[in-house]
C-alpha cells in the first residue's frame, strides 16, 4: 500500500509540471498577438506585481496610457524597457 501512494503522488507531480509548462505556453501566446497590454497583462508579463507595476508608472521608469481610468502599456515599449535596462552578471545571450 505504501508504493500504490508513492506512485499516485509522482503521477500527481507529473501533471501539475505539465500544467506549469502548459500555462507558460499559453500565455506566450497571448502576448505573442497583442499590441496593447492591461495592468494585469503588463504585470505578468514583466513577472511584477500589479502594485509594482503602478508605483513604476508614478516614478516615471514605465509609460502608461489611462483610457476609462484604466492603465494600458505598449507592449513593444515594455520589451524596449527589458532590453535596454542594466545588465547584471557576467554571462550573455547569444
Amino acid at each position: 500500500m505504501v508504493l500504490d501512494n508513492c506512485q499516485d503522488n509522482k503521477s500527481e507531480k507529473t501533471d501539475s509540471n505539465q500544467n506549469v509548462r502548459h500555462e507558460m505556453c499559453d500565455s506566450d501566446l497571448l502576448f505573442e498577438k497583442l499590441e496593447w497590454l492591461n495592468s494585469k497583462e503588463a504585470a505578468l508579463f514583466l513577472r511584477k506585481s500589479i502594485g509594482a507595476l503602478r508605483v513604476m508608472v508614478h516614478r516615471g521608469q514605465i509609460r502608461a496610457r489611462k483610457f476609462h481610468r484604466r492603465l494600458y502599456f505598449k507592449k513593444c515599449e515594455l520589451n524596449e524597457l527589458l532590453e535596454t535596462s542594466q545588465l547584471t552578471g557576467g554571462l550573455q545571450c547569444r
